[in-house]
């Protein structure tokens, strides 16, 4: 395969646990029609200017992976020829670096770090014979990268364009105790409705994550553009002038094409020229904790959002709710990773009177992984959706209005 030239393939864009949908809406308000939905991916069709736009705007996906090879693959011997048989000298400089990473559910395979560096034999194996050469390997994500899926007898080898995960986004330089993700909080923003047309404020913010999110969405900044590294920027070709090809502010003299390295500065600049900087809405975070907060602040002035957020250190009772109406988002501990459910009870019954007396007409939310504390909330819920916050099962609760008591429901609803 020839990422920069061939056209119209498909392209994987791997999610966390219950996002898929997330990043489904993402996709076709960009223009794609998906191929397929699964739980964890999204497929669409494109070429190499999507897999860079892909990488670039994506808010709650984690991964662009091309595939590469599917196959049978019953044993860890399979697993390397089918790896050895890809023609990686036209996917990788013999003198560059890659990284590989899996996930393995086989029941030949005891030490899930065992199929990653068979790939990896096999791929210098591979490139040593046919360049006589072999680029470096490792765990770092500075080069190309490579991710292997192998789920009983069958295995889908991808070139992993991205590298480092799209949901570590390059500005959470302190990331406090239990931070959210941000492809996470990303989805909560979509599932509320929010697009930054009202104020947003986010009490127990913590790290600051969805603060940081809401004002990288209202002021339209593409969330890849803080990150220094892509693992395309790696790929065979990347400098190489393509036929056709035009990159008019980077190169406008250049009559012969333009390479990706240039249609990607491209792509960064047009990026730039996007974002809204005038008419943003209030932005407000508080935590009872000042280093919280001032680790907050550190966080979003990497992200270059620092001015769009109000910081302050209060008990969330004190949050300032400006006099426009907007949504107020919560992020308090469950119970499991912190809290015990007789400390926090108390907690979330005040979030729920501090909503009804002070947001009264706002659209209240808290994410939770405790049904049981949720309940102390006393809100009439009207949307329970389901997130999972690594590897815990939770719902958002949205309160239209943040009035009554909670009704009685049985079902988790979807935004549908």
């Amino acid at each position: 395969m020839k990422l920069w030239t061939d056209k119209n393939y498909p392209i994987i864009l791997s999610c966390a646990k219950e996002l898929s949908r997330w990043t489904e809406k993402e996709v076709r308000a960009m223009g794609y029609v998906p191929v397929e939905v699964t739980e964890n991916t999204v497929v669409v069709r494109g070429a190499m200017r999507d897999v860079m736009r892909l990488n670039l705007q994506l808010r709650t996906a984690h991964r662009v992976l091309v595939p590469l090879l599917r196959a049978d693959c019953h044993n860890i011997r399979d697993l390397y020829e089918l790896a050895h048989s890809i023609d990686w000298e036209n996917l990788l400089e013999a003198d560059g670096y890659f990284s590989v990473s899996s996930i393995v559910h086989n029941h030949t395979i005891r030490d899930t770090r065992i199929p990653s560096l068979y790939t990896k034999d096999a791929i210098a194996d591979r490139m040593r014979e046919k360049c006589q050469r072999r680029p470096d390997s490792g765990g770092e994500n500075i080069g190309a990268a490579v991710f292997v899926y192998w789920e009983r007898n069958e295995v889908i080898i991808y070139l992993d364009t991205s590298g480092e995960p799209l949901s570590k986004r390059g500005y959470r330089k302190i990331p406090g105790s239990a931070p959210m993700q941000e492809t996470l909080a990303a989805a909560c923003l979509m599932a509320l409705g929010w697009k930054g047309d009202r104020p947003f404020v986010s009490p127990m913010c913590g790290s600051g994550t969805p603060a940081i999110e809401a004002a990288m969405l209202a002021m339209n900044k593409a969330p890849g553009a803080l990150k220094s590294h892509f693992a395309f920027q790696s790929i065979k070709g990347y400098t190489r002038i393509l036929p056709g090809e035009k990159a008019p502010r980077v190169a406008p003299r250049q009559k012969a094409g333009a390479t990706p390295e240039q249609i990607w500065k491209e792509m960064l600049l047009d990026a730039k020229d996007a974002e809204r900087r005038e008419g943003l809405p209030t932005i407000v975070a508080t935590d009872i904790s000042p280093e919280a907060v001032g680790n907050a602040q550190i966080n979003a002035h990497a992200a270059g959002v620092f001015d769009a957020i109000d910081f302050q250190p209060c008990d969330f009772a004190l949050t300032p709710i400006p006099e426009e109406k907007g949504t107020i988002f919560f992020n308090p501990e469950y119970g499991i990773r912190l809290g015990t459910y007789e400390e926090l009870a108390p907690v979330y019954a005040r979030m729920g009177v501090f909503m009804r007396e002070k947001c009264a007409g706002w659209q209240g939310s808290v994410i939770t992984g405790s049904p049981e504390l949720a309940k102390c909330v006393e809100l009439e819920y009207t949307k329970r959706i389901p997130f999972f916050n690594g590897p815990i099962d939770c719902r958002l609760f949205i309160y239209e209005g943040c009035k009554g008591k909670i009704a009685a429901k049985s079902e988790d609803e979807s935004t549908k």
